[in-house]
């Protein structure tokens, strides 16, 4: 074993002299030395150096130790919620992604792309297979079915809630593959432990969180580690299309492939312009264009989007771009350089010469756009590893700067898209906190002075252990210390990271938490409680109205039809809901009655201090409205004087009488919280309410919640017949008209009286010089001239009991046959004097007058008869 030494170190020396004797020859010694004399060094050392250099099974089984702790760690860090409350689905959207697992898992998944769901979006449904990525209910499923296949009995309920946990050490195992190809394993490590807590992460991958980023930013992942192994070995069979596969999961589980179909194809263009082409990032993009963009059409939802929208045409045109590409330089290739340079520029100036006529004057222009678009980019290049010059950059790292550059574009475009930026920043991490790779002091100098191991002439410059033993001091205490720093702030960065998920991350939506002055906590079941009822309370086939942030979890959890949910597909839908909502009661029993609404649900906090509740988003209720119905519905309406949203008694009348206004307040201004504040004061919005006398004609109260969160109103059917509003019956004051006969009598009532219709009453002042024929109804001059007579004093129609042939004569205007003209100028003056004039006389008392005349004539009649009896006897 000496004797190998001894001949490893003489090759060594003599090697060395050589190296000095023969300067011409330096490249092949500095190449020799770092691949050969370097590793030499390390194997023959001891001490410390031999101790960090450990087997590779030990340095394997440590890499998979630490990794398996991320994994644990970020699924622990990620279960407070179920833990602090219970194996629930929080929040809005993952309710309806439960709900269309639960149907995928019982009928199948041809009646899952089939599925139309009636109770979304009455009376218009939904095509759910057609309009969702069903990639988080296929996974979902399939969990469920190889656990039952395995004889696990588990609730598909359960395996939502633990699906985000379980993907995120699948993240952390693919940030560690994809950031050990770009740099090394104790950097893919790093960068595991990172992503595994960091909240960027967490936030949306919380037990519970049933939602597409949950397993979306592991497809993210995988497929960027694909897609740099593609590009580095040029592979066809097991990577490209690994890498198309992981790309065809990705777009059937969420809408952010987008990111990945145009940062690809991005990074290919800029390798064109760095002069990095060659037949690996050839055949890996051209393989992954176009085999990634057929599977991408055969998600229903996606279609023929990748051939027709924007968003897909930059990977389209690099794609072509690669191709002219790899011709000219297949002809490059098989022409003289003479040959290539004369059919390029006849080529050249053929396009250009088509291309400028109609576009030369953008031309300046987007000469100027793109010169500013390249700085940024370059700048970022320049600045982002100051360690690795130019013989470190190669086509994986131009992948990642590339891939920081966008993601903080999107994250600053979109906060939600922070998700996306959170990955490549632990990947950065790792390189701030990790220090370049340091090669032998020996090696860096003989590269700078190849073959001359002299300072100075004359001098022998110092061996590399000696100035090692001279900088012995003070080197270790300062690597300590910085080590210890590191340590520290690691332990810090993982107590934030878990109390940020511990208080801001694991609290769901439906389930409300409030801590008393001791530290004990209340449980606000409201949501639950009110979903509920409604489940077991109303009809099968009941219709809820609601605001839209509410429908997914009505179906979900009281599996009852609504009018709008979460999908906000139909805005015309949506805003005649919220014209429902911002309208007076009667206009929106209307809309409410066209709609077959049945039930309409709200949400109010001013008894809790919620700030959630639907007072908070009305505003946002009536500029929707006001978008599709600007003539009865105004924004500015609902406004003070002085442009404030006020829900006092200086609140807008608009406002106060509005249904939104009414079903939030209704009894409220009974209820008195506590002493220090009036009856109906809201905790919401800090002020006592305006209109406290509330009353309801359509709804009425059918359920309200424990705290007040949740109210529910009944609309009213329609009655067999409208309402007529009952007043109260009025007195005429007036002097009934009474004859002088009757005034001293007792005033009655006369049973079965009959009605007459009363005409307008006429009266005229009456001449002295003029009498009144009491037969006929005709008013004579003293001197019987009859030529003066008023037809208007007896009505054209007799009283229906003279209707007899003998009778029509007793109120008509012709005189009676019977009279002659002297008889009435004799009868005129007895006429007078018994019955004075008067102003105006009826139809009864002209008929009692001319009874009692009939009467009198009967009786002298009478009277001359008896008398020519006796007469005739004597």
């Amino acid at each position: 074993m000496a004797e190998h030494h001894l001949v490893s170190d003489n090759k060594h020396k003599s090697s060395l002299n050589s190296g000095a004797s023969y300067s011409g020859n330096g490249a092949a010694t500095r190449r020799w030395r770092r691949e050969i004399a370097a590793p030499r060094r390390r194997e023959g050392g001891g001490g410390l150096s031999g101790g960090l250099s450990q087997p590779a099974g030990w340095q394997s089984l440590l890499s998979f130790t630490i990794l398996f702790l991320a994994g644990v760690a970020g699924f622990s860090a990620r279960l407070f919620a179920v833990i602090r409350f219970e194996s629930i689905i929080h929040e809005f959207d993952p309710w309806f992604n439960y709900r269309a697992t639960h149907h995928l898992t019982t009928n199948g998944f041809y009646e899952f792309l089939n599925w139309f769901d009636e109770r979304a979006w009455y009376p218009l449904g939904r095509i759910v297979g057609g309009t969702v990525y069903p990639g988080l209910m296929v996974t979902a499923g399939l969990v469920h079915y190889i656990l039952n296949l395995l004889h696990i009995t588990v609730h598909i309920r359960d395996v939502c809630v633990f699906l985000a946990p379980v993907f995120s050490s699948l993240t952390s195992i693919s940030t560690f593959l994809l950031t050990k190809e770009i740099w090394n394993q104790g950097a893919g490590l790093l960068a595991a432990c990172f992503i595994a807590i960091v909240p960027g992460y967490i936030s949306r991958s919380v037990a519970g969180s049933f939602d597409n980023e949950g397993i979306a930013i592991f497809a993210l992942q995988f497929t960027y580690y694909l897609w740099v192994k593609s590009v580095k070995t040029g592979s066809v069979f097991w990577w490209t299309i690994g890498c198309c596969l992981s790309y065809f999961y990705m777009v059937s589980a969420w809408g952010g492939y987008v990111f990945i179909i145009n940062l690809i194809p991005l990074h290919v263009f800029v390798l064109l312009l760095m002069q990095r082409y060659s037949r690996r990032v050839y055949i890996a993009y051209s393989t992954f264009y176009i085999i990634g963009l057929v599977l991408s059409m055969q998600i229903p939802f996606v279609g023929f989007q990748p051939i027709r929208t924007s968003e897909h045409m930059a990977a389209a045109g690099v794609f072509v771009l690669l191709q002219v590409y790899a011709f000219l330089q297949y002809l490059k290739d098989r022409l003289t350089k003479q040959e290539f340079q004369t059919m390029f520029f006849l080529g050249v100036s053929g396009c250009w010469s088509g291309f400028s006529r109609r576009h030369l004057p953008d031309i300046h222009r987007l000469h100027c756009s793109m010169e500013w678009a390249l700085l940024l980019p370059v700048g970022y290049w320049l600045c982002q590893d100051p360690h690795s010059h130019h013989r470190n950059i190669n086509d994986e790292r131009c992948f990642v700067a590339l891939y920081a550059i966008s993601a903080v574009y999107f994250a600053g475009v979109m906060v939600r898209l922070m998700l996306t930026l959170t990955p490549v920043l632990c990947m950065r991490r790792r390189h701030e906190g990790q220090s370049p790779p340091v090669e032998d002091s020996s090696d860096e100098d003989d590269r700078k002075n190849a073959g001359n191991l002299y300072d100075k002439a004359g001098k022998v410059r110092k061996h590399v252990s000696e100035q090692e033993k001279a900088e012995e001091g003070l080197g270790p205490n300062i690597k300590s210390i910085v080590t210890m720093l590191m340590l520290m702030l690691l332990m810090m960065f993982a107590v934030h990271c878990t109390w940020v998920t511990s208080n801001a991350y694991s609290s769901p939506s439906v389930v409300l938490a409030s801590y008393n002055n001791d530290g004990s906590r209340n449980i606000l079941d409201d949501f639950r409680e009110a979903y509920y009822w409604l489940r077991q309370n109303t009809d099968e086939h009941a219709r809820v109205m609601s605001w839209w942030d509410y429908g997914y979890q009505i179906a979900g959890m009281a599996n009852r039809t609504t009018l709008v949910d979460n999908n906000t597909w139909n805005n015309s839908h949506i805003a005649l809901v919220g014209k429902a909502m911002s309208s007076n009661e009667t206009a929106a029993y209307e809309i409410m009655r066209s709609l077959d609404v049945d039930y309409v649900l709200i949400i109010f906090g001013g008894v809790i201090g919620y700030s959630g509740d639907d007072i908070n988003k009305f505003l946002w209720m009536v500029r929707i409205a006001e978008g599709e119905h600007p003539r009865d519905i105004r924004e500015s309406d609902y406004f003070t004087p002085q442009g404030e949203f006020r829900v006092d008694k200086a609140g807008s009348p608009t406002l106060l009488n509005c249904l939104m206004y009414k079903m939030s307040y209704y009894r409220f201004g009974e209820m008195q919280l506590d002493f220090r504040t009036p009856p109906g004061f809201d905790r919401t919005r800090n002020a006592e309410i305006g209109n406290k006398d509330i009353t309801l004609k359509h709804l009425e109260e059918a359920f309200t919640s424990e705290h007040w969160l949740v109210r529910i109103y009944k609309v009213k059917k329609l009655e067999n017949r409208d309402r007529v509003e009952h007043q109260l019956r009025g007195t005429d004051t007036k002097q009934k008209y009474t004859s002088r006969k009757t005034s001293k009598r007792k005033r009655g009532h006369i049973k079965n009286k009959l009605s007459l219709k009363k005409g307008k009453k006429l009266r005229e002042c009456v001449d002295p010089q003029l009498t009144f024929d009491l037969i006929s109804g005709v008013k004579v001059q003293k001197t019987g001239d009859p030529t003066h007579t008023d037809a208007h004093l007896c009505s054209t129609t007799p009283h229906p009991e003279l209707r007899r042939p003998a009778d029509t004569h007793l109120c008509s205007t012709t005189p009676h046959p019977e009279l002659r003209p002297a008889q009435r100028e004799a009868q005129g003056l007895e006429q007078e004097a018994q019955y004075p004039l008067q102003t105006c006389f009826t139809n009864t008392e002209r008929f009692l007058m001319t009874l009692e005349k009939r009467a009198l004539k009967c009786s002298e009649v009478s009277t001359q008869t008896v008398t020519l009896l006796f007469f005739v006897i004597g």
